[in-house]
């Protein structure tokens, strides 16, 4: 019996959060909501997390420096972020350090529920490989 995956969202737009959330619940994922990234950081949920979907403009630490951290701290949790704005330089600079996804606000559903899937799907695959090491 496999593991259900955990998805993490962290956005400091209340309505937007709880949106995903009944969305990821939905999925039959368990999700793991937060309204800025420090508190997901204390939250001890870091490595229970399959993939986190991250707004990238957040008062205090942005989306961006919260990848940073996660990677410093050698956690490579697949992220999908997501923005209020469409800045084609933010989209080129956080799509080249490895994400799976950029979501312009309001969003897309079925392209929420396509990254999360390529994302877990690469998880599942990085998790394999680990194990069989």
């Amino acid at each position: 019996m496999s593991k259900v995956p955990t998805i993490v969202i962290v956005d400091d737009d209340d309505l937007n959060r709880e949106a995903i959330k009944t969305l990821i619940r939905a999925l039959r994922y368990n999700v793991q909501a937060f309204g800025c990234a420090e508190e997901y950081l204390e939250s001890g949920q870091v490595h229970n997390t399959s993939c986190l979907i991250s707004d990238i403009q957040m008062p205090g630490m942005s989306g961006g420096d919260l990848q940073n951290r996660l990677i410093a701290g050698g956690n490579q949790i697949p992220i999908i972020f997501m923005s209020g704005l469409c800045i084609e330089v933010m989209r080129t600079c956080v799509t080249e350090t490895g994400v799976f996804g950029f979501l312009t606000k309001p969003i897309d559903v079925e392209c929420l529920i396509e990254c999360v899937n390529r994302a877990l799907k690469n998880f599942d695959s990085k998790a394999a490989e680990e194990g069989s090491m």
